[in-house]
């Protein structure tokens, strides 16, 4: 099951977005971006961005809302992922999940930290987005704990 996930997900490319897919995938990081930038004003998002502030290196990504200030990829994604959920508007599917918050932070600060000749272009994300999505539905369908969640809440 392991091999066969993974074969999926490396085999996905920019031609299996639909226009479907690439305009619902646009609405989702619209959407994840208002709420994240909404949710940089949140006591929690500025307590973990104070906590992070230790942290530095070579390569940085950007902090929603702060033009002057950047983490290292992995804590500027948490900080993000933080601020988007930290408002709980972020978007939902059943099982109880929120896609976008966990995938667009990670895939915003790792293309920010591509060097300036390789960066990503905008197909490239959306690519990135839609595997991210991807990979989190179907790790849910594999799940027995997700099956419960409706049955315990």
């Amino acid at each position: 099951i392991t091999g066969n996930f993974a074969n999926v997900i490396h085999g996905l490319n920019a031609n299996h977005l639909t226009d479907q897919v690439i305009e619902r995938s646009k609405r989702m990081i619209l959407d994840t971006l208002g709420v994240g930038l909404l949710g940089t004003s949140t006591e929690v998002c500025h307590k973990v961005t104070r906590y992070s502030k230790i942290y530095n290196s070579d390569l940085s990504s950007t902090i929603w809302g702060h033009l002057d200030f950047r983490l290292p990829p992995l804590y500027a994604a948490f900080v993000n992922g933080v601020a988007v959920h930290s408002m709980d508007f972020d978007d939902t599917w059943h099982p109880a999940t929120h896609p976008s918050g966990a995938v667009l932070p990670a895939v915003i600060a790792l293309s920010e930290a591509f060097p300036q000749k390789k960066k990503i272009s905008g197909l490239d994300l959306l690519l990135a987005f839609n595997v991210g999505i991807e990979v989190q539905g179907r790790l849910l369908r594999f799940s027995s704990e997700a099956r419960n969640i409706p049955k315990r809440y």
